[in-house]
């Protein structure tokens, strides 16, 4: 691993360019790289390019990470009981969150900010600060509606802290929580089901050089507010569970190498209790104009690098400009320019201001929902494309139930 890192350093430094987030080819010159490394990209230069206007080489030494990506695929824990598994687990970097970091597309900041928090979690109790003085949990909530990529969100920002922490803990774990399989159908039991899972976790994180990432999805569905439950002067099994939840959670706090993500799509419905335990409490909505275009750029983009629409007059691979670039562009754009590509750029940008209320899920299904619906399918006019799409748009929106 030094020795594939050391080598992507050295080619890096002699390049004496400018960072650009997206892949960077390896020097077919280079045999050593060609025969040891499958991929290397650059990442996460928007704090930097936002403070220099343009990041070069010799200005910072970057850091480079070398990992190599698990293909396992998750593993199921059963409750011999219930025939449900209580938990999935896969093994970090996992083939199947590859790439989905870079795929998502929030308000800026977001995820920068997910980042920062994580780092300073770790740090704050690697270096023993007191918690008596200074509180933190390391608990992670993200809410707001369906389809906006929370959970995936999650599942990235794991892979994502797994690389970039792979010196100081060389196994990265993801605890995928099923919450269905915690109900028992015998009252009372539910608790325990719980107090058993979370057990799992702590032996899981009694290995100092093993990070441990729990993910509970919707966690409403764990931590309901107690007050709704409170009837009669016995306390019911849902109330049970959030008692044993919140426990659970506590007594990981001693432990300085997990961290809790967990999401919801109705925050006023979990307990009170809950919510103020966690750190940092994103909300997560539906994309921005700017986010909706780039989302369907990333989508357009891949149509085009696969032939399925064709882009260009010449024959050359089309690279449609980011949102900031495009207004620019439109700003400036005179008679000599190509109308060809003006024309394709502002249908882009219509189709994003036509998706506005859509979720991230549902914007990166238009493109394939468009295509299905072109008269002949094998039409790859990017123009008629764009315009097919916009009409998918508007009766996607139509059928948006009130």
């Amino acid at each position: 691993m030094d020795d594939v890192k050391f080598a992507v350093e050295r080619m890096l430094e002699s390049r004496n360019l400018s960072y650009v987030d997206g892949p960077v080819d390896i020097p077919l010159d280079d045999t050593f790289l060609v025969d040891n490394v499958q991929r290397i990209c650059i990442c996460d230069t928007e704090e930097w390019v936002a403070n220099h206007d343009i990041l070069l080489f010799w200005q910072v030494k970057p850091l480079v990470h070398v990992y190599q990506l698990s293909e396992e695929g998750p593993c199921e824990d059963l409750d011999a009981d219930s025939q449900l598994s209580s938990f999935s687990e896969w093994m970090l970097p996992a083939k199947e969150f590859d790439g989905m970091w870079d795929s998502l597309i929030y308000e800026s900041g977001l995820k920068q900010r997910l980042l920062k928090y994580a780092a300073s979690a770790l740090l704050f109790t690697e270096k023993g600060v007191d918690p008596l003085l200074v509180s933190w949990n390391r608990i992670i909530l993200l809410h707001g509606p369906p389809g906006t990529g929370k959970t995936s969100l999650c599942k990235a920002l794991a892979q994502k802290l797994s690389v970039r922490f792979s010196s100081r803990y060389p196994h990265c774990q993801l605890v995928e929580v099923n919450a269905h399989s915690l109900f028992s159908k015998w009252f009372s039991e539910s608790g325990k089901l719980v107090a058993k899972l979370f057990q799992k976790i702590q032996e899981m994180v009694e290995e100092d050089n093993n990070l441990v990432f729990v993910l509970i999805d919707e966690v409403e569905s764990l931590a309901a507010a107690r007050k709704a439950a409170l009837s009669g002067s016995e306390p019911s099994d849902s109330i049970r569970v959030v008692n044993a939840l919140l426990t659970q959670m506590d007594k990981l706090k001693s432990s300085p190498n997990v961290i809790i993500m967990t999401t919801s799509n109705i925050t006023a419905a979990i307990d009170i209790a809950f919510v103020d335990r966690a750190d940092i409490k994103a909300y997560v909505g539906p994309p921005t104009l700017q986010a909706r275009y780039e989302i369907l750029r990333s989508c357009f983009q891949e149509l085009l690098r696969t032939g399925i629409v064709y882009g260009s007059q010449d024959g050359d691979q089309l690279i449609l400009p980011n949102y900031t670039t495009l207004k620019g562009i439109l700003a400036s754009a005179t008679t000599e320019d190509s109308q060809f590509h003006l024309n394709i750029f502002k249908h882009l940008l219509e189709a994003a201001e036509a998706c506005e209320g859509l979720s991230g899920r549902s914007l990166r299904k238009l493109p394939f929902l468009a295509h299905a619906a072109l008269a002949h399918s094998q039409c790859r006019d990017a123009t008629m494309f764009l315009r097919t799409m916009i009409n998918t748009i508007n009766r996607e929106r139509s059928e948006i139930p009130d």
